[in-house]
């Protein structure tokens, strides 16, 4: 069973940037991708960006895409999430997530994760 830890939330300016880490653990632990979600207090958990293992490619929603990155280092098993001009909107719990189980084709939804990270606060003020 892989397991993952998340650091490098915090607070944070509007227009500010904070970078995410996702240490997956053991190093050899496989998985066909990773990807990072975050919920904000009384909503659901919302995708935020993957990245296939397969080929690197990378996958965000429209809320974020253009001002995060993700990007995955293979040798380290670790996956950062960066995260430039930060909007209060983007204040949540980030948590990080792998799909070592090929159950559906997409890479977007919280269902299609078998391992969590604990989370990790981001706050962005105004």
């Amino acid at each position: 069973q892989v397991q993952l830890l998340e650091s490098g939330g915090g607070l944070v300016q509007a227009g500010g940037s904070l970078k995410l880490s996702c240490a997956a653990s053991p190093r050899t632990a496989s998985y066909y991708g990773m990807g990072w979600f975050r919920q904000a207090p009384g909503k659901e958990r919302d995708f935020v960006a993957a990245i296939r293992r397969s080929d690197g490619s990378t996958h965000y929603p429209s809320s974020v895409k253009g001002r995060f990155t993700i990007s995955r280092n293979n040798a380290e098993n670790t996956v950062l999430l960066q995260m430039n001009s930060l909007k209060p909107e983007d204040t949540a719990v980030y948590y990080c997530a792998a799909k070592t189980v090929w159950r559906t084709i997409s890479f977007n939804n919280p269902a299609d994760y078998d391992a969590w990270g604990q989370g990790t606060q981001v706050t962005v003020s105004s």
